[in-house]
């Protein structure tokens, strides 16, 4: 599949009633999360990876978006997956991650929660906010491509629209708001080394939570994108895992699919 393609494949088999919604991050495509909608396709998941309004075309194309079109986006994916599927597991990288906690806090029936360095707070969000509301400058500074392993593009933008910032600081606010209400079982990925967003957005999404069961896993060798980085078969094992022990159907203690991680393993 191409780059910036969405991904909508209805599962195989036993595991085709459970749904796994995908969401990538701001600025980003789905390139950066194909694998791992792989490994969920393969494992016979009903799958769904939406292109974010705005995102995998042009900059310009990105300025004229609002966070509402994000979450909207978000919602008819999660939709599709409700009607074909029995129970959805969220999972999101970056601002994926956001997206994917406003999404449980709306849709408490979600059945778990991935994240991999969402964000929860940016320190220039007063900077987002006004500049973006000024438009100016037209652009700032890209994020894209922090990643630990050389060669690898997550074909991220180049630049970004002051614009479309200050609407990821409005996203964030809104998340922070309720993000107490999530109660879901949640898997936390928190990369040690974050050019993008602190680590300790990490760890207070984890203190945050309801949730009683709730994991979270340092990973030492990768950087923001750490699903294309040197610990993605970690993050891709470990969201399988996670799927599989909380899959509804499954007895109790055992998992469908996938090996559950315990290394850095933090309750």
């Amino acid at each position: 599949m191409e780059w910036n393609e969405p991904l909508y494949e209805v599962g195989a088999g036993d595991n085709s009633r459970v749904g796994v919604l995908v969401i990538h991050g701001f600025g980003g495509s789905p390139c950066s999360l194909q694998e791992l909608a792989g490994r969920a396709v393969d494992a016979g998941y009903t799958v769904a990876l939406p292109l974010l309004t705005g995102h995998g075309q042009s900059p310009e194309a990105m300025e004229k978006s609002r966070w509402a079109d994000w979450t909207a986006d978000v919602d008819k994916a999660f939709a599709w997956l409700k009607e074909r599927t029995d129970q959805v597991f969220v999972v999101g990288l970056s601002m994926g991650g956001t997206l994917a906690l406003w999404t449980v806090e709306r849709h408490p029936e979600v059945a778990g929660l991935v994240s991999v360095n969402a964000m929860l707070r940016h320190p220039q969000e007063f900077a987002m906010r006004l500049l973006g509301w000024l438009g100016a400058p037209r652009w700032v500074k890209a994020v894209g491509n922090d990643v630990k392993c050389p060669g690898v593009d997550e074909r991220a933008y180049a630049k970004l629209p002051s614009r479309s910032t200050r609407q990821l600081a409005l996203l964030l606010a809104e998340v922070r708001r309720d993000l107490s209400k999530i109660a879901c079982p949640a898997l936390l990925f928190s990369s040690v080394t974050d050019h993008v967003v602190p680590p300790k957005n990490q760890r207070e999404i984890f203190d945050s939570l309801a949730s009683t069961d709730k994991t979270f896993i340092e990973l030492r060798n990768s950087y923001h994108v750490a699903t294309m980085d040197y610990d993605k078969e970690e993050v891709f094992a470990g969201t399988l895992g996670f799927i599989a022990q909380h899959d509804a159907r499954a007895t109790v203690g055992e998992f469908r699919t996938g090996v559950f991680p315990e290394r850095n393993e933090h309750a």
